[in-house]
């Protein structure tokens, strides 16, 4: 069993039943996220057509005893200039909001998931990168 912590590619693609994700999720003692996480997936969901089935689903997954949302505060801030600082200095920047999810991963110990690449970047986090699923033409 592990501590992960999700960001919100894996969130969406575990919701879409990403196989992988859903059995690394299942798996875990422990599923972490912070609020730059849930101001993504409530973005996109307002941008959506689900909204209301978004956010239950949201509500009830974070209901679980084993997830937790763990706040920004000025640990994840020390966490945050220690990530950016290299990938700046390397050339190799992220989106700022991704810096701030990989500060959350670190300052818990968790594992990050994610289906986006360039936090392959970020070295100084356990991560794990899963395909993203891919569309079935219609």
């Amino acid at each position: 069993m592990s501590r992960i912590f999700l960001d919100t590619s894996a969130y969406s693609a575990f919701k879409r039943n990403h196989p992988e994700l859903r059995y690394r999720i299942q798996e875990a003692s422990q599923i972490r996220l912070n609020p730059v996480v849930l101001g993504e997936l409530h973005a996109g969901f307002l941008h959506g057509t689900r909204l209301k089935e978004n956010l239950a689903e949201l509500a009830h997954f974070l209901d679980s005893p084993r997830v937790g949302v763990i706040p920004v505060d000025e640990a994840t801030s020390a966490h945050y200039a220690a990530l950016f600082d290299p990938l700046r200095k390397a050339g190799t920047p992220i989106p700022t909001n991704d810096i701030w999810i990989a500060a959350g991963a670190r300052q818990s110990r968790s594992i990050l998931l994610t289906t986006d690449p360039h936090f392959r970047h970020v070295t100084q986090v356990e991560v794990e990168i899963f395909e993203p699923l891919v569309k079935k033409p219609t």
